[in-house]
């Protein structure tokens, strides 16, 4: 496994972080095609055995339950010093006034919540899940700085908005002496590349560090036109992303992976790693190979050649997940 800091932060990361969306208790009906405990448990010692440490989840994911099962793994597979964890906050957990959004009552609230489950006193990384119009940036800015100076988060994070609300936000904290984003949690693949108009752009001038969700497209690009998955029949978000005409994308991946002689799924990670501005790719994983598949990504240098091939079907598209 490869290590690199977080942007420009301290923060030392593995370059492949296991996303814990795909874990929690099915009975809540966040999704079903998550893994409980059971489950789980080969994954997260694949990752460890992988080197693979710094681990994503949310309230959301699971309503809870997510949480719950990462800190447990914690426990019994690991030891707290030796992962980075990372969660967030922003959608509903509860209808009170503190079950979702980013107010002063929201954050602190959800981030207390976030580490009674966690079963820890601290998070690395607390990330806001999306961008609340609702509430003044200064108070939500505040607010995390305020979590970070109570030692409950080391840093933060944002994910998955417009490239002007996340400078208004970075605005907020430098004009009062307020705690700064160091990452930014974004939708890119080779499905999609909307963040390569304005927000890249803007991380490396700020030094803040991408780690993209669905690197695979939801595992469209891992896999040949056609073939679905359990998450793929029943995830209504992932299906409306994508479309058929897509094809040439996953055919092109499917060119350099037979040419090369490896999976897709490495072939399409290389290509998100080789990205200067991503620090880490966050990798949901149900199966073994889905892990094994990131650390080999590590280790694929494309050639220009491959690059182009690979971009070249690309069809620019309205920006989505905000």
């Amino acid at each position: 496994m490869e290590y690199t800091r977080l942007g420009t932060s301290g923060l030392k990361i593995s370059r492949i972080a296991l996303g814990c969306m795909s874990f929690g208790d099915t009975s809540k009906g966040f999704n079903d095609w998550a893994l409980d405990d059971k489950g789980a448990e080969p994954l997260f010692r694949q990752a460890l055995d992988l080197g693979i440490t710094f681990w994503d989840t949310a309230n959301v994911y699971g309503l809870g339950t997510s949480e719950e099962i990462v800190g447990r793994a914690i426990n019994r597979y690991s030891t707290r010093e030796q992962i980075v964890l990372a969660t967030k906050v922003h959608f509903p957990m509860h209808t009170g006034p503190g079950g979702s959004g980013l107010s002063r009552k929201a954050i602190m609230e959800q981030i207390d919540a976030s580490l009674t489950r966690l079963g820890t006193d601290y998070v690395d990384l607390y990330q806001i899940h999306r961008f609340d119009p609702t509430v003044p940036v200064e108070e939500t800015m505040e607010a995390l700085h305020d979590v970070v100076k109570a030692g409950k988060a080391r840093y933060i994070g944002a994910s998955a908005m417009w490239a002007w609300q996340f400078a208004k936000m970075q605005h907020a904290a430098d004009a009062h002496g307020w705690t700064r984003f160091v990452s930014m949690q974004d939708q890119y693949s080779l499905m999609y590349r909307e963040e390569e108009r304005e927000m890249f752009g803007l991380l490396a001038d700020q030094g803040v560090g991408s780690i993209p969700y669905s690197p695979l497209a939801k595992g469209r690009v891992a896999r040949p036109f056609g073939e679905h998955t359990k998450r793929f029949d029943s995830d209504p978000v992932g299906r409306a992303h994508f479309g058929d005409g897509d094809k040439g994308i996953i055919d092109a991946v499917s060119a350099v992976a037979q040419a090369r002689g490896i999976p897709m799924a490495q072939v399409a990670l290389a290509w998100v790693l080789h990205n200067p501005v991503v620090s880490a790719p966050i990798v949901g994983a149900t199966k073994s190979h889905h892990l094994a598949d990131a650390a080999a990504a590590l280790d694929v240098t494309l050639t220009d050649d491959e690059i182009a091939t690979l971009e070249a079907p690309y069809v620019p598209r309205m920006p989505v997940g905000y």
